[in-house]
């Protein structure tokens, strides 16, 4: 029987730093010749290495820190330090996908401000942007990327300095998602768990709406009739 492709740990990380206008992140354009999310802008992240799980003791989630921090000293430079990130979710890549990711998304203050140096393989173009900015880009078509990146960027954008993101993240309960990746009305819908068309794959079902779909402005997330057992995603105003 074919079990799919093998889900491989990863982690990424948000890498913040403050500003005149608000909190800045880093964000990269991956190759676009890449299978899995080619041209997207993402943060810095990748798989777990043998060597990272060695470090940790066999502890994945530790070994996920070390993995982030390595990550993005390879991919861009910059050092964040394991024990200053917040655990803010954990995504599974959909089950359609041809290459399938368990990932930790940290994020982390930057201390100290490091030249960014990026491959130019699979990392092909950066920006340090400030989160509305990136936000406001993303709804103008300028600024390809996934649900996970869309919707951390919104989280850490409630904020208004590094250190209040850190004190009002770090306690705050970590939703574990799998999406379902499916078409509806020719736009790409991704359901979660709560979504009336979730366990059938099917987004045209009459009930609870707990999904992101792409609309011609960027993503718009959907949370309406979800029972509790579902929490939101992002904070619901």
């Amino acid at each position: 029987m074919n079990q799919g492709p093998e889900i491989r740990p990863a982690s990424t990380v948000i890498l913040l730093r403050d500003s005149n206008e608000g909190i800045e992140t880093l964000l990269l354009k991956r190759n676009k010749a890449l299978v899995f999310a080619g041209g997207f802008w993402v943060f810095p992240g990748g798989s777990l290495d043998p060597e990272d799980l060695a470090h940790a003791g066999g502890d994945q989630e530790a070994a996920s820190r070390i993995a982030a921090a390595r990550e993005a000293h390879e991919e861009c430079g910059q050092q964040p330090l394991p024990e200053d990130m917040i655990l803010l979710s954990h995504w599974t890549t959909p089950e359609a996908e041809p290459r399938r990711f368990a990932t930790w998304i940290y994020a982390a203050p930057l201390r100290n401000d490091e030249e960014v140096k990026i491959d130019g393989g699979e990392i092909h173009d950066h920006r340090w942007l400030t989160v509305s900015t990136a936000l406001e880009e993303h709804r103008h078509g300028n600024l390809a990327m996934l649900p996970p990146t869309w919707m951390t960027l919104i989280t850490v954008g409630r904020y208004t300095n590094v250190a209040e993101f850190i004190e009002g993240e770090r306690e705050s309960p970590v939703p574990y998602v799998l999406p379902v990746l499916c078409s509806h009305e020719d736009k790409m819908v991704a359901l979660y768990q709560g979504d009336a068309g979730y366990d059938a794959a099917d987004p045209s079902q009459q009930g609870a709406r707990h999904r992101a779909q792409w609309r011609d402005d960027g993503w718009d997330y959907a949370y309406e009739g979800v029972s509790d057992e579902f929490p939101p995603l992002l904070e619901q105003v």
